[in-house]
C-alpha cells in the first residue's frame, strides 16, 4: 500500500493522532519543532536546546517545545507526515530529509520560501546543488539545507596490508575494485572483504549508499531531467545489479541473513570495523561519530587504521569516481499558524557560528561556502576535507514524489539478484514493469545516458 493511502486510512480510522497530539500544545506562545531522533542520540537535541536559549533572549515569551521522533527512517517520515496532516498536531518547524521533501510537497504539507529566503544573506552562502535538493518541481524554495553528506569506501589498512594490498589505496574502476576484494578474501578467510547495503531490509541505505552508488558511476542514470522522465531498460542499471550479484555469489560480503538484517548498521560501526572483522565498507563521511570518546563502539585509533578511497566509476571514466549526496532541511508546514516566529527561529539556527557547531556535532558535511571555509570546521575530524572535497561531484536524488517508490523498487531489485534465482536482465525487467506502474508509460523513456 502506497504510504499516502496508508496515512489517509489511519486518519480516516481516527488511530494515532490522539498519540501524537500529546507529544505538543497548541499554545499560542508555544512553538513546536520536530525532529528525527536515532535512538538514544542527542546531537539535535542538545543543538535546539542552545538555539532556544538564544532566541528567547529576543522572545521571552515563547515557550519551545521539541518533539524528537525517535523512529527508523521509514518510520519518521509516516510520523512527520501524520503530524502535518492536522491542525491539531503539526510542528510549526519541522525536520526534513531532502529525499522526501518533494513527495511532501506534492501532498501539500509544505509551505513555499521563496519569498523568505530573497536577498537573505545565509541563503547565498549555500551550495547551488543543495539548493537544487530544497527546490520544488514548481521552481520554488520549500526547505533550507541544514548539512549534507558524502560516500566513499573506508578501508583497513592493516588488512590491506597483511594482504599484500597498497596503502594508499585508491581502485581506478569496478574491475581493480573486485580483484582486490578477492584477494582479500583469498589471504584473509575469517575478513568480510566488503560491505555494500543492499536489499528491502536497509531501506534507503539500500537504495543511496549501495545501487546508486554503483548507478551513477555508468553512462546511465535513475531520472532523465531534460525529459522529466524516468529511465528503463538501460544498460547501466543492468550492470550495477551485475555487481551486487558478484558481491553475494562469490562471497565478497556478508552472509545473506546478515546483509539482510534490519540491525546490520550497528553490527558494521561498532564490530565488524573496530575489530577489524570487515575490509572495506562503502558508507558515508559519518560514521567515525561511533567511535569517539564514549560512543558505543568508541575506537581511539580509527583514524589511523582506517583510510578512505573514493568509489571508482564502473570503467575510470570522468571524474573518476561516484559520490551520493543527500541531507536534511529545516521546513514549514503548511498548517502551522505560527510561520513568522518559526522562520525567526530558523533564521537563529542558520547564523554561521550556529550551523558550523550543528555540522561539528553532527559530523556533517557543510552546505554553505561561509562554514566550509572556518578553520574550527576544516579541522573538527581528520576526514572532514576528504568528502567536502567530493560535494562538488556529488550526485543529489532525484527526490521527486515518486522517488520513495522507485527507491523500494531498486531495493527489491538488488534482494531479488542477492538471493540468487533471478538474474539482473531479469530483475531490471521487474524492476523497468514497476516503474511503469508506478509514474505511467508517458513518465519512462528507454535507456537514457547521461
Amino acid at each position: 500500500m502506497r504510504r499516502r493511502s496508508f496515512l489517509s486510512g489511519l486518519l480516516g480510522a481516527g488511530l494515532l493522532l490522539p498519540a501524537l497530539s500529546g507529544c505538543a500544545g497548541n499554545s499560542a506562545n508555544t512553538l513546536k519543532i520536530a525532529y528525527q531522533q536515532w535512538g538514544s542520540g542527542k546531537v539535535m537535541e542538545n543543538f535546539l536546546a542552545k538555539i532556544s536559549e538564544q532566541f528567547r533572549l529576543s522572545q521571552p515569551d515563547i515557550q519551545i517545545h521539541l518533539i524528537p521522533l525517535v523512529a527508523a527512517e521509514n518510520d519518521y517520515f509516516t510520523k512527520n507526515e501524520l503530524m502535518m496532516s492536522s491542525d491539531a498536531t503539526t510542528p510549526d518547524l519541522v525536520f526534513e530529509d531532502t529525499f522526501i521533501l518533494k513527495s511532501d510537497v506534492a501532498a501539500g504539507y509544505l509551505q513555499t520560501l521563496t519569498d523568505r529566503v530573497q536577498g537573505w544573506e545565509p541563503w547565498q552562502q549555500i551550495y547551488d546543488s543543495a539548493k537544487t535538493a530544497v527546490t520544488g518541481e514548481d521552481g520554488k524554495i520549500y526547505g533550507v539545507p541544514a548539512g549534507t553528506d558524502t560516500r566513499a569506501l573506508w578501508y583497513n589498512t592493516d588488512l590491506f596490508r597483511q594482504a599484500g594490498l597498497p596503502v594508499p589505496w585508491q581502485p581506478k574502476d569496478w574491475q581493480q575494485l573486485l580483484a582486490d576484494l578477492a584477494v582479500l578474501k583469498k589471504t584473509l578467510p575469517e575478513v568480510i572483504p566488503f560491505n555494500i547495503f543492499s536489499g528491502k531490509a536497509q531501506g534507503e541505505k539500500a537504495s543511496m549508499q549501495g545501487f546508486e552508488m554503483l548507478l551513477y558511476g555508468t553512462e546511465s542514470t535513475l531520472y532523465d531531467e531534460a525529459q522529466k522522465k524516468w529511465v528503463i531498460g538501460s544498460k547501466g542499471f543492468i550492470d550495477s545489479l551485475s555487481f551486487i550479484e558478484k558481491i553475494f555469489s562469490e562471497k565478497l560480503g556478508p552472509s545473506l541473513s546478515r546483509a539482510l538484517d534490519a540491525n546490520l548498521t550497528e553490527t558494521v560501526y561498532t564490530d565488524w570495523l573496530p575489530k577489524a572483522k570487515l575490509a572495506v565498507a562503502l558508507d558515508g563521511g559519518w560514521i567515525s561519530n561511533n567511535w569517539v570518546p564514549q560512543a558505543p563502539g568508541e575506537w581511539p585509533e580509527w583514524s589511523s587504521v582506517l583510510k578512505q578511497a573514493k568509489m571508482p566509476t564502473q570503467h575510470g571514466q570522468a571524474p573518476g569516481y561516484s559520490t551520493l549526496a543527500g541531507g536534511w532541511c529545516w521546513a514549514l508546514p503548511t498548517r502551522t499558524k505560527k510561520a513568522d516566529l518559526a522562520w525567526e527561529y530558523l533564521k537563529t539556527i542558520s547564523t554561521t557560528e550556529n550551523m558550523m557547531n550543528y555540522n561539528i556535532a553532527d559530523n556533517g558535511v557543510a552546505v554553505r561556502k561561509d562554514v566550509a571555509a572556518q578553520e574550527k570546521y576544516r579541522t573538527y575530524t581528520p576526514t572532514i576535507q576528504f568528502f567536502t572535497s567530493l560535494v562538488e561531484g556529488a550526485t543529489f536524488r532525484p527526490a521527486l514524489a515518486a522517488y520513495p517508490q522507485i527507491s523500494a523498487a531498486i531495493q527489491e531489485a538488488m534482494e531479488k539478484v542477492m538471493i540468487s534465482g533471478t538474474s539482473p536482465q531479469q530483475a531490471a525487467e521487474a524492476y523497468d514493469a514497476q516503474i511503469t506502474g508506478i509514474v505511467g508509460a508517458e513518465k519512462v523513456t528507454k535507456g537514457v545516458a547521461k
